[in-house]
Order: C-alpha cells, then sequence, then structure tokens
C-alpha cells in the first residue's frame, strides 16, 4: 500500500470519483479487500463474479482492486477494455504454485482425464485446462465429468469436492491458500467454547477436517447470503478477515468473530486509496494479455458459466 503524500482521505474519495467519471471506469473490490476500498467500488463481490459485472457494464476502464489473478480474468472476459490492477505485484500465493507446464506434464501422466481448474490461478494456466470452476460451483462442475479428474491448483477443494461427491477418481494437486490452510479444528472448538451456538462457517479452500467441523462451507457470495437467511445474531468466520466490514456493512444488527485474527492476506491488503488514484491518473498498472492466451483461457471460463 502506497504512502499518501498529498491528500486527506476524503480528498481523495472526491478526486477519485472525479477520474472515475474522466476515465468512464468501473471499481471492482474484492471481499477481502481493505474496507476503504471496498466503501468506493461500485461493486464488492467474489472474483468471478466481478469480472462478469465488469463486461457487463458500459465502462472503458476496470479497476480491479484484488490480486493479478483476478484482473487477468476481468482482462479475458473483456479484452477490449483497459484493465488496471493498481499495485502490480499484488499476487496469490496458490496461483503462483503451478504453471502451464506442470499442468502439461500432468495431462501427459494422466492421458484422458479432464483437467479442472480453480479460477484462483493465472491465465497461463487457464490456458491448459478443460474447465475452470469457482469455490461455489467447484461440486456442481465435476459431478457432471465422467472418469478422471486433475484438479488444479487447490488441493483442499478438491479433496472437499472428493468427499462431497464421494468420488476417488479425482487427483488434487498439491497447492493451497496459505491463509485458508492453517485454519484448525481446535480453532473451531475454541471459538465454540467462547460463543456457544453461533454459527461457524469456513471457506471450501480449507482443510477437509476444518469444513467437517463447521457448520457450512461456503463461498464468499455464499456466505452473505448465510448470513442474511440465519436467525442468528453473532457468527464465527472462517475465511480472510475482510469479508467482515461487509458482513457487518449489511447485518449491523449481528456480531462477527473471525477464526483467527491471522487469517489476513498480504497480498490483499496492498491496494490503498493512493494507489486507486494513481491507477486512475495514470492508466496503470495495465494487465496486458495477448490474443491467443486470452482466445485459449476463455474457453474454459465459458464452459463453467455456461454449464
Amino acid at each position: 500500500m502506497s504512502s499518501n503524500p498529498d491528500f486527506s482521505d476524503a480528498e481523495l474519495i472526491e478526486i477519485i470519483g472525479n477520474l472515475k467519471k474522466q476515465r468512464n471506469a468501473v471499481i471492482l473490490a474484492h471481499n477481502y479487500v481493505p474496507a476503504e476500498i471496498q466503501d468506493i467500488a461500485d461493486f464488492c463481490g467474489d472474483s468471478l463474479e466481478l469480472s462478469i459485472k465488469a463486461a457487463d457494464t458500459a465502462a472503458d476502464v476496470i479497476v480491479f482492486c484484488g490480486v493479478r489473478f483476478m484482473a487477468e480474468t476481468a482482462k479475458i472476459l473483456s479484452p477490449e477494455k483497459t484493465v488496471l490492477l493498481p499495485v502490480s505485484d499484488a499476487g496469490c500465493a496458490m496461483a503462483q504454485m503451478i504453471d502451464a507446464a506442470a499442468v502439461r506434464e500432468l495431462k501427459r501422466l494422466h492421458p484422458g482425464a479432464t483437467v479442472v481448474c480453480y479460477v484462483n490461478s493465472t491465465a497461463e494456466v487457464k490456458t491448459e485446462v478443460d474447465v475452470c470452476c469457482t469455490s461455489a460451483n467447484a461440486a456442481k462442475i465435476v459431478e457432471k465429468l465422467k472418469g478422471e479428474v486433475i484438479f488444479v491448483p487447490d488441493g483442499n477443494l478438491a479433496r472437499n469436492v472428493a468427499h462431497k461427491l464421494k468420488r476417488d477418481d479425482i487427483m488434487p494437486f498439491k497447492g493451497y491458500c496459505p491463509i485458508h490452510n492453517r485454519f484448525t479444528v481446535e480453532m473451531i472448538k475454541k471459538r465454540r467454547r467462547e460463543f456457544p451456538g453461533a454459527p461457524v462457517f469456513v471457506h471450501p479452500e480449507c482443510p477437509p477436517d476444518v469444513t467437517a467441523a463447521a457448520d457450512a462451507a461456503l463461498s464468499t457470495g455464499m456466505m452473505l447470503k448465510y448470513v442474511r437467511e440465519n436467525p442468528s445474531d453473532t457468527f464465527v468466520v472462517g475465511t480472510e478477515i475482510g469479508i467482515i466490514h461487509r458482513l457487518e456493512k449489511e447485518n449491523p444488527a449481528k456480531k462477527f468473530v473471525p477464526l483467527t485474527t491471522q487469517a489476513v492476506c498480504p497480498d490483499m491488503k496492498k491496494i490503498g486509496l493512493w494507489d486507486v488514484y494513481v491507477a486512475l491518473r495514470d492508466l496503470s498498472e495495465q494487465i496486458e494479455l495477448d490474443e491467443e492466451t486470452v482466445k485459449k483461457a476463455r474457453g474454459p471460463i465459458d464452459r463453467m458459466i455456461k454449464g
């Protein structure tokens, strides 16, 4: 997060609003980014949900406040638009755990297997797979597939899907989200003692024993719906703590307790107001993908969307 030497936050917010109009831009914020970024965004949500919304707007410029693979996905779905990632090195540790060469090797070792790719992956990796999925629809996508399935890059999500579908032909890659992988059953037990009766929900990127110990394993979008529809007044939240800001805004009468206060993704916290201002001022940092990459990477995304 870059320093802000010239303006107050209130001034920056006003300037960003003016620049956004001048550039005909839309600002997207993932549910995990800092609160002040969520508050100035036109849309908050999951990465794929945001990319689809941006593609449907008449905006010429997309400012994606998240991490690189998310901005790449927005570029794949809107190649004619200028897509900006305000902090160029905002990355995803899990997405970096696999590359296209590794996918090609997996396909060589398992000819005939279908390769399913979590959207939390680079554009390069998406060019080598058969179909993408989100944490919300992974089981639905895999359920329709016959025969062996190679699931990249998130091993925890793959194992959770395999358990849900009672299938032993799903081969998980060794990747994982460092934030969700650190959650434990002991953390859940501790919170249950501290907040008896409070539902515990976690993300499907958590290890299978953690998802089994929770009341629900949900994508961030489904977490928001779960809280809206659940009459409880207190919830234990097992995902990156950035989502608590949105949960509190949408449910001011309810209380949200993080499963652990250590669930902070440093990359998700890199973008600040100053970075958004500079991105709009200078049209930086632009996401560039060649035409062939866009074409090949879009196929698996379209196949997922079409179901």
